[in-house]
């Protein structure tokens, strides 16, 4: 299945312990369905000492949040995505099922 999510989006969180929150998207993880969000789903990681950070220590990261608990988000409203084909081009774009908005 295609994703309809792509790197850069802005999306909401529909579910879990960040939901109602937004972000941005930073890396998609198609063959698991899974995407990056910029400050959303923090993790403790243990780390060792290393040469990026010599003391080691706890430190938080981002963690791969799924596709089905994000939504598309143009401004304050959130959104589903659809795929259509563009009357002039000819190619398969994707719209804002709520405003029928191309997305860009």
């Amino acid at each position: 299945m295609k994703l309809k999510l792509k790197k850069g989006d802005f999306v909401m969180v529909i579910s879990g312990n960040d939901k109602g929150k937004s972000g941005k998207i930073l890396k998609i993880y198609p063959e698991k369905n899974m995407a990056l969000v910029e400050g959303r789903n923090i993790r403790k990681k243990h780390t060792k000492p290393n040469a990026k950070n010599t003391q080691g220590g706890i430190v938080e990261v981002e963690a791969p949040i799924h596709v089905s608990n994000l939504m598309y988000m143009n401004g304050k409203t959130p959104s589903r995505i659809g795929r259509r084909i563009d009357q002039e081009t000819g190619k398969i774009v994707r719209y804002e099922k709520k405003t029928g908005e191309v997305i860009k």
